[in-house]
Formats: C-alpha cells, sequence, structure tokens
C-alpha cells in the first residue's frame, strides 16, 4: 500500500486492511474456553489440596479427631481427580484432542463418581444430624458431614462446568480442524 513514511496509495484511507486482522471465531472461543477451564482446574486443585490435608491431618494425628475428623471413604478415590485435570492442562498448548476426552471421561470416573458415592455414603449421618440434631465427626466444630456435603456440592459444579466447558473447546477444536480439511 505505501511505505511507512511515504504517500498512500491511491483511493485508500489505509483502512482496507481491517477485514484480514480479524481473528477466526473458533480460535477466539478457543482461547476464552480454555481460560475459564483453567480457573475450574486451579479451583479443583484447591478442593483437592483442602481434602488432601484433611486427610493427612486426620491420619497423621496432627490435631485431635474432635478437631478434624477422619475422612470418609469417598475421598480416598477423588484424589485420582488431578489426575484429569492434569491431562487437560496438557491439551492445550497444542490443542490435543484425545487428551481432552480422556480428561473428559476421567472427569467423570475418577471425580464425578467419587462424589456421587460420597453424597450417599454421607446421606445416613445427614439424615441423623438433620433429624436428631447428632454429630459424631467434626472439623473445627463445624459437623464433618455438613462441610464435606458444601465440598460435595461445590465440586460437583467445578466438574460439571469443567465437562461443559471442555465439551464445547472439544467443539470448537473440530470446527478448526474441519476448516482446515476443507482448504
Amino acid at each position: 500500500m505505501a511505505s511507512r513514511g511515504g504517500p498512500r496509495a491511491a483511493g485508500t484511507d489505509g483502512s482496507d486492511f481491517q477485514h484480514r486482522e480479524r481473528v477466526a471465531s473458533h480460535y477466539q472461543m478457543s482461547v476464552a474456553l480454555k481460560s475459564e477451564i483453567k480457573k475450574l482446574i486451579y479451583t479443583h486443585v484447591g478442593i483437592w489440596l483442602l481434602l488432601l490435608a484433611q486427610m493427612c491431618v486426620g491420619h497423621l494425628k496432627l490435631l485431635p479427631h474432635d478437631q478434624v475428623a477422619m475422612p470418609y471413604q469417598w475421598q480416598y478415590p477423588y484424589l485420582l481427580s488431578i489426575l484429569p485435570s492434569l491431562l487437560g492442562l496438557l491439551s492445550f498448548p497444542r490443542n490435543n484432542i484425545s487428551y481432552l476426552v480422556l480428561s473428559m471421561i476421567s472427569t467423570g470416573l475418577f471425580s464425578m463418581a467419587p462424589l456421587i458415592y460420597g453424597a450417599m455414603e454421607m446421606f445416613p449421618m445427614a439424615q441423623q444430624l438433620y433429624r436428631h440434631g447428632k454429630a459424631y465427626r467434626f472439623i473445627f466444630g463445624f459437623s464433618a458431614v455438613s462441610v464435606m456435603y458444601l465440598v460435595v456440592v461445590v465440586a460437583a459444579q467445578v466438574h460439571g462446568w469443567q465437562l461443559y466447558y471442555s465439551k464445547k473447546l472439544l467443539d470448537s477444536w473440530f470446527t478448526s480442524t474441519q476448516e482446515k480439511k476443507k482448504k
């Protein structure tokens, strides 16, 4: 068009290049979804670390059991839920579809399944607490079943949104793959 300091080409104001500088929508969506999934993964790591800390304190008897209760059975398999998050993070740099699919499948197995089992495992204790007001496990003065149900609800939402955004990201990557094949 024109050199840096020289005259412009006749009949142009210099703005006719803007149509070439737009980023394709699926690339914009990919970046936005990766950002959201990373936030959810970091939130998951925070929850995971809190559960790990509770398990370590309970087993190593660093605090009395009336302050920090022993972990429930569902918490042990939930520790494997860090693997899907790592697979998800590994899929981002090169848009690796297979890693993202493995992350989604293993999120269901290692994250959602233990949470569902945990809700069922703790249900009789929650019933006893709310019907009779009796709690036998405590975490810093709060009923352990109440605290763990709160953790289950928050973690289920985090993993649910993570699956939702991963599915949208997968669709976005398939769109870009299909467009590349057409060319």
